[in-house]
């Protein structure tokens, strides 16, 4: 599953980026895999969206996220 498809709240773990010009930058700030991930605000026309990497808040436009591969938790551990 790609990090663009979690809902508001959705809790997942970074599993992979995939081969992108966006790469380098997205592991400098912290996109790497292990890492728990949960989208928390979203622009009004839907982009860019901010996400919360464990310790802290980033923001990230749509085909920035769309590398970034997850594996959803149990619903158990989600908030809205």
């Amino acid at each position: 599953m790609r990090l663009t498809e979690l809902h508001i709240g959705q809790i997942a773990r970074i599993s992979s980026l995939e081969d992108s010009p966006f790469k380098e930058k997205l592991q400098e700030m912290g996109c790497i895999p292990g890492v728990l991930v949960k989208p928390i605000l979203r622009a009004p026309f839907g982009d860019p969206i901010a996400y919360e990497l464990e310790e802290y808040t980033l923001s990230m436009r749509n085909k920035e996220a769309f590398s970034v591969i997850v594996k959803p938790l149990d619903p158990l551990f989600n908030s809205k």
